[in-house]
């Protein structure tokens, strides 16, 4: 059975004066029906709990304090799952809500019981309605619009698919409404530094809504196995043709297989404790044939962790290049980086030869 997630920003469910508005989620709810009705499991990452409620409380515009947008998520996110209930309900379909949080994905108890809950209301036909706890989340730790959150759940339920709506019918190679040249990238097979130029940032002159934050979501989603679409669903029969390959948009395509979830929580959710840089010929083993982290390789360690500790392995250029949970703590690195097996081996008693192991590493480049 084919399974997809579809992600709907806060720009997609909104109204010009900035609530919801409850047409589009009627529209979005016949796209998720006709998907469903094709013998497909839909989960549903939705934004838009601020949207719907701050006008509720009286805010004359969007709160931009946290803790009234807070306030305006906690009235917002009841109206939003009612406007989904109605909606979706009118196709017998029910929905199920599911608050996430960063801290959520770092605990892998936590998010293995999310992933159970998630399995069962799919077993069950139910459709699960994900949104960013805003309630309880702070800046700092908060996804964003909800693109790295759908990906982070397309990659934990192994999706065949992610479908990330936005307002623009893809990525272009300059921003279409100022360069009448600028032509749209149909497929992507690798993300490089040219489609993150492509893709704008902050200070950029060819960024487009937001696509920036979209292309980092779909490089997380194609590193866990799960072919990525980011364009725009505004007619009836649009979400199926996305998902189908004819869609209005960019498809980011993966050869990779779905990573399980220890590698999942290693290179994606995990807090590293730690540095080391490493040499080419490391970077080399450790990315290209598949070997673990020997001392060898090591050229400097940076911060104070201990054993069992995740840490990121940096390239001498200052690139990372991967995660792994390390064996030794980070005084032993110090005193041995550099030293063969051999030399080691006269100098101190460890209990295995790889600071880490190749099956406790994932790459990130």
């Amino acid at each position: 059975m084919h399974r997809i997630v579809v992600k709907i920003g806060s720009s997609s469910l909104t109204s010009d004066e900035g609530g919801l508005n409850r047409d589009k989620i009627v529209f979005f709810a016949h796209e998720l029906a006709q998907l469903a009705a094709s013998d497909t499991q839909v989960l549903l990452v939705t934004s838009g709990a601020v949207a719907a409620g701050f006008r509720q409380i009286g805010y004359p515009s969007r709160p931009k304090l946290l803790h009234e947008k807070q306030a305006a998520a906690a009235v917002g996110q009841a109206l939003l799952m009612q406007a989904y209930q109605e909606a979706l309900g009118a196709y017998s379909i029910c929905a199920a809500q599911i608050l996430l949080t960063r801290s959520d994905f770092s605990n892998r108890n936590r998010i293995r019981n999310a992933q159970m809950t998630i399995e069962e209301l799919l077993r069950q036909k139910i459709v699960p309605v994900i949104n960013e706890n805003d309630t309880v989340s702070v800046d700092e730790l908060k996804f964003g619009d909800n693109d790295m959150l759908s990906a982070l759940v397309a990659n934990l339920v192994k999706a065949n698919g992610l479908i990330i709506i936005t307002d623009t019918d893809g990525l272009y190679t300059a921003d279409p409404r100022k360069d009448p040249t600028a032509k749209r990238l149909e497929r992507i097979g690798e993300i490089t530094d040219e489609i993150y130029a492509v893709a704008g940032g902050s200070g950029s002159a060819v960024g487009t809504g937001g696509m920036r934050s979209k292309v980092e979501a779909a490089k997380v989603a194609m590193r866990g196995g799960v072919p990525t679409f980011v364009g725009k669903v505004a007619e009836r029969g649009d979400l199926q043709l996305a998902v189908y390959g004819n869609g209005k948009g960019t498809y980011f395509d993966t050869q990779r297989h779905s990573l399980p979830m220890k590698k999942q929580w290693l290179g994606f959710h995990s807090t590293p404790r730690g540095k080391v840089f490493v040499d080419s010929g490391a970077e080399a083993a450790l990315i290209s044939r598949g070997k673990s982290l020997l001392p060898v390789g090591v050229k400097h360690v940076e911060g104070d962790f201990r054993s069992g500790d995740v840490i990121e392995v940096f390239n001498m250029d200052g690139q990372v290049i991967g995660r792994g949970i390390v064996n030794y703590d980070s005084t032993q690195i110090r005193a041995v980086a550099g030293l063969s097996t051999d030399e080691i081996q006269k100098r101190i008693e460890l209990p295995r030869a790889e600071i880490i192991h190749r099956d406790e590493w994932i790459s990130l480049k």
